[in-house]
């Protein structure tokens, strides 16, 4: 005898995870960049197949037009846990050539890391930002793309790679990527206390 089981099927009416992937360049307003991608309008994908951005169309689900952009760029996989119902997503870099950051926190090629629920993920002069909205359906989910007019490192206030942060004092911090920083003296804040 077989049984139906129907909380495992996936209706309609199920709430799907929803991933809002916002994109900028700083060029974006004299360049096509974005010209071969569904702008405005929401996309359902299957769960069981990863998300490819970069510039071959053949290859990508999502395609820039931008020579400087690896054939295969980048890859958003679905998963699941068993401490959570909820679709998760893990972003690997296929670039051979380019580095790829998610919030600042560097990939190399094949390199995979889970998104936490909003990530800025950086490769050459693009960020992309990518907020995911939690849903129930298991088996698939919507896409939003769309374009931001201003850096969304800018709005987020997330320092750009290779800068320093301003200290409280209002000095800049100037030393660089290759030299390994002091921690702050604490010895006026330091109590010791006597037995």
């Amino acid at each position: 005898m077989e049984l139906f089981h129907w909380r495992t099927m996936e209706t309609e009416e199920d709430l799907l995870t929803l991933l809002h992937i916002k994109l900028y360049h700083p060029q974006q307003s004299c360049k096509g960049l974005y010209s071969l991608l569904p702008l405005g309008t929401r996309s359902r994908h299957s769960a069981d197949d990863p998300l490819r951005l970069g510039r071959d169309a053949q290859a990508c689900t999502y395609c820039l037009a931008d020579p400087r952009v690896s054939r295969k760029q980048l890859a958003l996989s679905a998963y699941r846990t068993p401490q959570s119902p909820e679709i998760l997503f893990s972003v690997q870099n296929l670039s051979q050539r380019g580095r790829l950051s998610v919030n600042g926190s560097s990939l190399g090629h094949l390199e995979k890391m889970d998104l936490p629920d909003k990530a800025l993920i950086r490769f050459g002069e693009y960020e992309v930002l990518i907020v995911r909205e939690p849903g129930e359906a298991k088996a698939s989910f919507e896409v939003d793309l769309e374009v931001l007019p201003v850096s969304p490192s800018r709005e987020t206030c997330t320092s750009e790679p290779g800068r320093a942060p301003v200290m409280d004092t209002g000095s800049a911090n100037h030393n660089t990527a290759g030299l390994r920083e002091e921690s702050p003296q604490e010895t006026d804040e330091t109590v010791i206390y006597h037995s």
